[in-house]
């Protein structure tokens, strides 16, 4: 899979402490690489990637990417081949009670990541993750190109579109003879391990576990979901292109689902709650704060150039991921029925690479 380019390969993972993070150590893991994690401690309990003991797995820095000497030093004596940038304030609403926190993290943690990377020279390719929400999104039912106006209404969602902007300037004014960077745009990903807050199927699963009403605020919003093996995917699909032809894929790339497997926040609640088996839903009144109703990607580029489709619908999705809550709940051993998730991923995937 992906060419074996992973295999021994030493791979760096910033946010590796997080939800996406922690799927993308293991599948790393798999894959036959040595993964080096630098992030924050877990902040949620439970946590992926305590519960599944993953700082066992990897070896693995807590640190903070505003950290420069401790971020430079930690890249500069592991060399690693390829670094894939995950660290992020990664929450819409906490943007509205933290915006400095989020502009710092979001913009000024990425540069001081792609600085110290071009410090270190082991380093052949970095996939830089920022978000769907990088786009100016005007509501428009289709989706959006990867050439298409950066923006965002609210801070996180600007903070990317920064780091997109940046992330180009970035490239063309210093990496002409460096490594080859990628930005990779994916949007909202589910899957099991995932308890952050304000996240509509973490506060589903938390809400049926409690034996409480699911309170969802904007039943008809809109997103592109996939299950987080899917973005993953097209990461290391990206990286392994970047590993073997360098800068012909240093570009911007989104990864989202198919166009028909997007439907409203109230259909995504009723699908866990009938896979579950339990669990009612309650309309809140909306609050005040500002997000987005409709919001779509165009994947025709992922397709045509990286040759990367979906592999999973999203009752597929909704599916895998309310089994993995249900293993996890009842005491199984739940790394190992991740690994089990990522090779059924990974025999199902569309292309093989």
């Amino acid at each position: 899979m992906f060419n074996n380019v992973y295999l021994n390969k030493k791979i760096l993972i910033t946010g590796a402490s997080g939800f996406k993070g922690s799927w993308l150590s293991l599948w790393l893991i798999s894959l036959g690489a040595h993964v080096l994690g630098y992030s924050l401690e877990p902040d949620t309990n439970p946590s992926m990637f305590k519960e599944l003991k993953i700082e066992k797995n990897i070896r693995n820095v807590f640190g903070n990417i505003l950290d420069t000497e401790k971020l430079e030093k930690t890249i500069n004596d592991y060399q690693p081949d390829i670094v894939f940038h995950l660290a992020a304030q990664p929450l819409v609403r906490l943007s509205y009670s933290e915006p400095l926190l989020t502009y710092q993290t979001n913009v000024i943690g990425t540069l001081n990541v792609l600085e110290a990377a071009r410090k270190t020279n082991s380093i052949k390719a970095f996939v830089n993750i920022t978000t769907d929400k990088c786009y100016e999104n005007k509501e428009i039912a289709r989706g959006y190109k990867e050439d298409e106006p950066m923006g965002g209404y609210d801070m996180y969602s600007s903070s990317k579109g920064c780091v997109e902007i940046m992330s180009s300037s970035y490239r063309r004014s210093f990496l002409k003879e460096g490594y080859a960077m990628a930005t990779a745009r994916a949007g909202n990903v589910i899957g099991g391990g995932d308890w952050s807050a304000d996240r509509l199927v973490p506060d589903c699963i938390k809400s049926i576990i409690n034996s409480e009403k699911i309170n969802i605020r904007n039943p008809e919003s809109t997103r592109p979901w996939q299950h987080v093996l899917e973005p993953l995917s097209g990461y290391l699909r990206l990286g392994q292109l970047l590993m073997e032809e360098g800068g012909k894929y240093a570009e911007g790339f989104n990864f989202g689902p198919k166009l028909t497997d997007i439907i409203p926040v109230k259909e995504i609640a009723e699908l866990i709650v009938k896979n579950y088996g339990s669990g009612t839903i309650n309309i809140e009144k909306k609050d005040t704060l500002h997000e987005a109703n409709l919001l779509m990607l165009d994947i025709d580029k992922a397709k045509s150039t990286l040759g990367w489709t979906p592999t999973y619908n999203i009752y597929q999705a909704i599916e895998k991921t309310v089994e993995w809550y249900k293993e996890f709940y009842k005491g199984g051993d739940i790394l190992q029925f991740t690994f089990a998730q990522i090779k059924d991923f990974g025999k199902n995937m569309i292309n093989k690479f």
